[in-house]
């Protein structure tokens, strides 16, 4: 079991199994929301997925049709996103974990609009966007 939360503790979550497709994304999108190079994303099942207190701090933004990003509204932490095409999993940060991961990053994507001042140094795969399949 993980559990994570946000910068300031109003918000805290657990998640009950694995992480899946862990990536670095390089998207802009994801570069603005982290105000980083890349943000670290994984893939979580929705039904072992719960927000434990503070789902009252909560705020949405709605960043295309059907997807939506949560962040804490007291400190602004980016938490985790939806996807109404996708509704059995939620996409975690994974910044706000809290202990040892047991998981890893397979690849890089959206690297075709990484921060030109950015140099990729490990030996993962990298796309241009999402990888086929």
């Amino acid at each position: 079991m993980y559990t994570g939360g946000c910068l300031c503790g109003k918000v805290r979550f657990e998640i009950k199994g694995p992480i899946k497709d862990i990536v670095y994304c390089h998207c802009s999108q994801c570069r603005k929301v982290q105000g980083s190079a890349f943000a670290t994303n994984g893939v979580v099942k929705a039904d072992e997925f719960a927000i434990v207190s503070g789902e009252e701090a909560l705020r949405a933004y709605q960043y295309g049709p059907g997807k939506v990003k949560y962040f804490c509204s007291a400190c602004a932490s980016p938490m985790f996103s939806r996807n109404a095409a996708l509704p059995d999993v939620v996409r975690i940060r994974l910044g706000t974990l809290e202990g040892e991961v047991a998981e890893r990053p397979w690849c890089h994507i959206f690297v075709g609009s990484k921060a030109n001042w950015y140099e990729i140094s490990d030996d993962l795969p990298q796309y241009d966007g999402f990888p086929e399949g």
